[in-house]
């Protein structure tokens, strides 16, 4: 489809210019964006009749937007998120929320205007191109991260996921002495291993060695009593025997 380009619209040309495009981006995008019209000879007259006006209004549209992006190109916005200890995002970073965050600051943006090409799914300092005019276009930095204090260190050009591997490796690895001579950290742990005191459990076996033996001779002290009593009895037994005869002989006398 051959149409009149109203204003400036990528690399197909500038306003006045009459281009070729696929069917599709005319009637989905330029037409109903009123940045073009179609070819045809009432709309090349209509254009020509107007074609100072059009001049003159993408020109002042141009200018405002050059003033608004003099205040966005360069700016940082900050989105804290919940993201797992490798960067990744639990979700993700949509033009909504850059434009919510504009609007924070105080800049009105559409979505329309934000060009983000996918969604942000891990943290990191991302730029992305705010589309003002169709010659105007600014730059803001996205700072995502998981605290305020993360997004101050990348703010400063500090990678935060290399900080986070390089201390999960920090933490697997050992300490040593470089200046320690060979077998010297084995010996020092050998020593520890001497110097720890003996569980004191030996001395509740002791313990329990005394109880069995104090048991032990509380039984043998137990069974030598009846004996005792039966050997008193067998020795007072016969003064018995011997003084029944004689009351017998004394009765016979």
């Amino acid at each position: 489809m051959e149409i009149i380009l109203l204003e400036r619209v990528g690399n197909l040309g500038k306003i006045g210019d009459i281009v070729s495009v696929k069917d599709g981006f005319a009637r989905n995008f330029l037409l109903p964006n009123k940045k073009a019209l179609r070819a045809n000879d009432a709309n090349k007259a209509v254009f020509e009749a107007n074609r100072e006006q059009l001049e003159k209004d993408n020109e002042e549209r141009r200018a405002a937007a050059e003033q608004e992006g003099s205040k966005l190109e360069g700016m940082t916005i900050e989105l804290i998120r919940q993201a797992s200890n490798t960067g990744q995002l639990y979700g993700s970073v949509s033009v909504r929320d850059i434009v919510l965050a504009l609007g924070e600051k105080g800049e009105s943006v559409t979505k329309q205007q934000v060009v983000l090409e996918r969604p942000i799914k891990a943290i990191g300092m991302y730029d992305i191109a705010v589309n003002l005019h169709a010659e105007v276009d600014v730059t803001v930095k996205v700072n995502v991260a998981r605290s305020p204090e993360e997004a101050e260190k990348q703010a400063q050009g500090i990678d935060i996921i290399a900080e986070m591997f390089e201390q999960a490796q920090a933490d697997i690895v050992e300490e040593f002495n470089p200046d320690a001579e060979p077998g010297e950290i084995a010996a020092i742990e050998d020593e520890e291993e001497e110097a720890v005191e003996p569980v004191p459990a030996p001395k509740a076996a002791d313990s329990e060695a005394e109880d069995s033996a104090e048991d032990a001779s509380a039984e043998d002290a137990e069974e030598a009593a009846p004996a005792e009593e039966e050997a008193s009895t067998e020795e007072t037994a016969p003064e018995a025997t011997d003084e029944t005869p004689a009351e017998d002989g004394e009765e016979k006398a």
